[in-house]
């Protein structure tokens, strides 16, 4: 029998604890988006160390519990997001933001992960979760379709604030990722023609055509998409299926576009790139690319996490790939160079030319 009173015992208990009871992780950071914590401390940049009642002061002035607060707060702190600070007798604790809070602060655009955060934890998705075994029992649907009756990009369609919150979430993650790519990546250059295969709005392109303005860039998304999509210099709008074909072009570019997707129809995809482009074209994929090893590293855990939500919310068979499945892929289609360069902790750029 195993000695309960032992270290590793004790460990063992603790730690499966705190997995039992980490839904309160998501659902404390869901709370502090809500009550638009990060923007009340951060106040045009300051960041001064406030106390949960001088937070709750500003966020909702007609009240509220300031214990239950701090409560939350205190727990995010010990997952980085916030920090911690206690005058000399310990008393008052008041918190000021990490790097990690800082991402929740809205930016001069607008923009920052909050909707993310807020997008993961809507009725519709969470009605999803209880329902992850069923993957495994039965892969054919996905646990979304299964708690809701339909996909989720159709669900979303059919509702615009949903859709709504969806665009804003993308656009707050992409716009500092899409930063990083463009000074940590040049394989843009010397393109002419460059096709952003699931642009949306076209945000990605704006950001590429400003620093490569020699680019024609082609915004190229379902009919009902780009007809919403606003007039961008330089950028012509294009409505069609990517299963079906894609305009022609010397670059192509998709951002989390493979992730969502099994590996058949990720064939089907890029068969339709590889069709799309000349001798010396390049396929330029932005997705999440697993660890060949499994450790417990804030990207490893990311990553993984990220896979069991994509088999959760969009499709069964649809996942996070290592870098070896993405280049097998490639070079089941035609491409004949694969490289990887990872300018990034979550998404990596895949660079497949035929």
């Amino acid at each position: 029998m195993e000695d309960e009173s032992s270290e590793t015992r004790k460990r063992a208990r603790v730690a499966i604890l705190e997995l039992a009871n980490m839904i309160s992780v998501p659902m404390s950071l869901n709370a502090v988006v809500r009550l638009n914590v990060a923007d009340a401390i951060w106040q045009g940049g300051t960041n001064s160390p406030l106390s949960a009642s001088e937070i709750l002061a500003r966020i909702h002035p007609s009240g509220g519990d300031p214990e239950n607060l701090q409560r939350i707060l205190r727990m995010l702190t010990s997952y980085g997001v916030f920090a911690e600070h206690l005058n000399a007798d310990a008393i008052e604790r008041k918190y000021s933001l990490t790097e990690i809070g800082k991402t929740l602060v809205t930016d001069g655009e607008g923009l920052s992960y909050a909707p993310y955060v807020l997008q993961h934890h809507q009725d519709a998705l969470m009605r999803a979760w209880p329902l992850v075994h069923e993957a495994v029992l039965d892969s054919t649907t996905e646990p979304f379709v299964k708690a809701n009756d339909e996909p989720a990009y159709d669900y979303y369609g059919k509702r615009p604030e949903m859709n709504g919150l969806m665009l804003k979430a993308m656009s707050g993650v992409s716009v500092p990722f899409m930063k990083a790519v463009l000074k940590g990546y040049s394989g843009f250059q010397g393109l002419e023609r460059l096709v952003d295969v699931g642009g949306s709005a076209g945000d990605c392109l704006r950001m590429i055509l400003h620093k490569y303005p020699i680019v024609q860039g082609i915004n190229f998304d379902l009919p009902e998409v780009v007809a919403k999509a606003p007039n961008i210099p330089g950028v012509t709008h294009v409505g069609g299926d990517m299963f079906k074909s894609i305009p022609s072009a010397d670059g192509i570019f998709m951002k989390w576009v493979l992730t969502t997707w099994t590996d058949y129809e990720c064939k089907q995809i890029m068969e339709n790139c590889y069709n799309a482009l000349p001798v010396g074209g390049k396929l330029i994929a932005c997705e999440p690319v697993l660890p060949k090893d499994s450790d417990d590293s804030h990207r490893t855990r990311a990553l993984l996490e990220g896979d069991i939500f994509v088999m959760t919310i969009y499709r069964a068979k649809g996942k996070h790939r290592t870098e070896e499945e993405f280049k097998q892929l490639g070079h089941s289609v035609g491409f004949s160079h694969f490289q990887a360069f990872y300018v990034d902790y979550f998404y990596s750029i895949l660079e497949f030319q035929k």
